[in-house]
């Protein structure tokens, strides 16, 4: 199994609180963010696969001696992570895991999104609907509406930035991508592809509530990280 992150963006909202540090290498314990991610995913024997962009220097630095492989996207500054993943697409030729390498997440998560048995699954939090980023409304387990501002009645969850494709879903991900990206939808999230085909296909949730997790969007997410952490390790194994 191969998993890809995205590593590539600036990430200007938490920009002006951490000032040209990319947000995925920000210290987690004593390490980088990517790093802890990129090891837990080694330790289950996948192959890990980077994309990176902004300051590519310092991920591939909080990655060192770790046997990653990396696609670099020139026009990171410019597009969006859909583009990022397009640099990489000749890998998704196998069952996948796709984030965003601003997320931690435990081994709890991973292994529950790994045992789930649907062709594309996305995992999501129904215990966050009040406040968050991104959400999603789900019908019969599918994701049916999505968005920012999607309205407060009709959000289900928050959506958590990790999903799982199996390898002959890829086929039509990859197809879908490549159309988007030759209509010139390169300012897309890559979960875009997946949105894109929520009329025809049904792309399945995962819902992770009562298993911690944080996406860093705002320095707030991540004082939550190092907050969780403390707590944990005042005698509870992390």
């Amino acid at each position: 199994m191969k998993a890809i992150l995205l590593a590539a963006g600036r990430g200007t909202r938490i920009s002006r609180m951490v000032q040209d540090v990319p947000k995925s290498t920000l210290p987690i314990n004593g390490a980088p963010l990517i790093r802890h991610t990129v090891q837990m995913l080694l330790d289950e024997g996948m192959e890990v696969i980077v994309c990176i962009g902004y300051r590519s220097d310092d991920v591939e630095a909080a990655l060192d001696g770790l046997n990653v492989k990396y696609y670099f996207n020139p026009f990171y500054d410019v597009t969006n992570s859909i583009a990022s993943l397009w640099f990489a697409k000749n890998e998704m030729d196998d069952d996948m895991l796709i984030m965003n390498a601003d997320v931690y997440f435990s081994k709890e998560l991973l292994h529950k999104l790994l045992a789930d048995r649907n062709q594309v699954v996305m995992a999501m939090d129904t215990g966050r609907i009040e406040v968050g980023d991104y959400f999603f409304q789900v019908i019969n387990g599918c994701v049916k509406k999505y968005g920012k501002d999607l309205p407060r009645s009709e959000r289900t969850c928050e959506y958590v930035g990790v999903a799982k494709i199996d390898r002959e879903f890829n086929k039509k991900f990859v197809t879908q991508m490549d159309k988007l990206i030759n209509e010139q939808h390169h300012d897309m999230w890559w979960e875009n592809v997946l949105y894109s085909l929520t009329e025809k296909e049904d792309i399945h949730t995962l819902d992770v509530r009562g298993i911690f997790w944080s996406e860093i969007d705002y320095f707030d997410d991540y004082e939550r990280i190092l907050d969780y952490l403390d707590g944990k390790f005042e005698g509870h194994e992390v």
